[in-house]
């Protein structure tokens, strides 16, 4: 039997979504979210969903010996990033407002610890927020 659709009604609906298409993002507890930035519930849920974001930049641990590394939202997109999600610290809306904010974190590192091991702070920043 065919539905007003188009479609037969006891097949599935063709807008069924599979687990592939969803990056799962880890976020930094106490994200960092620059000013310009509306709605970053928004822009978390639709990063989640591998959604297309303009003018959105997003500050990540870096998985290698740097210590952060910046993104336009764009780049996610990529394949490669559904199987290796980075674990985003920030989120920002135009490239300056996130070296801002990475400008932010390393003053912080550096009045706290008096050292810029950036990741190591992040991290201890974290685990304490969690106690």
């Amino acid at each position: 039997m065919i539905n007003r659709w188009g479609g037969c009604s006891k097949l599935q609906p063709p807008y069924t979504f599979s687990a592939e298409r969803f990056l799962c993002m880890k976020f930094y507890k106490k994200l960092y979210v620059g000013e310009m930035v509306k709605n970053p519930r928004k822009v978390k849920r639709k990063l989640n969903r591998n959604a297309g974001l303009v003018n959105i930049y997003i500050i990540a641990l870096c998985k290698g010996p740097d210590q952060l590394e910046i993104y336009p939202s764009y780049v996610l997109m990529q394949p490669f990033y559904r199987v290796h999600s980075p674990y985003v610290i920030g989120i920002a809306s135009s490239y300056e407002e996130a070296v801002e904010i990475v400008r932010t974190i390393v003053e912080e590192s550096l009045h706290e610890n008096g050292d810029c091991d950036l990741k190591k702070y992040l991290l201890d920043k974290e685990r304490l927020h969690d106690k």
